[in-house]
């Protein structure tokens, strides 16, 4: 790998929408090495891929069983040596939550974490979901100490990652039972790399689409890249990139020094 390594994610919130919106350009201008996608909503064969052959990108894509729901996928311009498709438990790979390539002894993981606002069933299966992520990672780590992890969280971690903390306090996302998780995962061996270069408020990665969210800034911060920790030193550069308008997400994108 070259020295610098610019990582990015996206919830695209669909791939082939965010492809005929100008993905595939964006990532040639950004100079992204690996992008981390989420929520791809597509069957493999439904991928335009020559967007991104043609760009000199390999992909790997793992789609959920439902039809045009979740799926995560790694885009990258070098080829890994080993991709694993989901955490081993059908209950959550059946949904296309978790993708992993390996680089060495880097590992890089696209994860897209359950919504609780669906519903108390929906909000209890993310419960689940978190506690077995945690258990997924403590494990994992053991192997692949170099971890990245990108993806949508679907949780807000402070006030400052929320426009109204106080009027969404019972919503979920920023229940404090989710908040908590996130904490206690950073405290696992994490860094939240946004946050170690930027600790100003009102940098958001989601926007609703209705009350023109977006153009007043009324927006969330749950897309996150984690490093692990010991990874700290090697970072370089971390933004959120509001500027990119191929989904109701934005991309965060970082550069390290590996």
């Amino acid at each position: 790998m070259k020295s610098k390594l610019r990582i990015a994610t996206y919830n695209v919130n669909g791939i082939r929408s965010s492809l005929n919106k100008g993905l595939a350009d964006w990532m040639l201008e950004e100079d992204i090495d690996i992008l981390c996608v989420q929520e791809i909503k597509a069957n493999i064969e439904q991928i335009p891929h020559f967007f991104f052959e043609e760009a000199g990108y390999k992909t790997y894509w793992h789609s959920a069983e439902r039809k045009g729901y979740s799926g995560v996928a790694i885009i990258s311009k070098q080829e890994p040596d080993h991709v694993e498709y989901g955490m081993g438990m059908e209950i959550y790979d059946r949904e296309g939550r978790v993708i992993r390539a390996d680089f060495g002894d880097l590992s890089i993981i696209s994860v897209y974490h359950p919504s609780g606002s669906s519903g108390d069933e929906r909000l209890a299966f993310k419960m689940e979901w978190l506690d077995d992520f945690m258990s997924h990672i403590n494990e994992l780590k053991k192997e692949r100490p170099n971890l990245i992890i990108c993806g949508d969280f679907n949780i807000c971690h402070q006030a400052i990652d929320i426009h109204d903390p106080i009027r969404n306090a019972n919503v979920s996302g920023f229940l404090p039972e989710e908040r908590q998780w996130l904490t206690d995962f950073i405290n696992s061996g994490f860094s939240d790399s946004f946050r170690m270069l930027h600790p100003e408020p009102h940098q958001y990665t989601w926007w609703s689409y209705r009350a023109n969210a977006r153009p007043k800034n009324l927006g969330w911060r749950i897309d996150y890249i984690m490093h692990a920790n010991h990874l700290d030193s090697k970072l370089i550069h971390s933004v959120i990139a509001s500027d990119a308008v191929h989904s109701d997400h934005c991309p965060v994108i970082c550069d390290y020094n590996i």
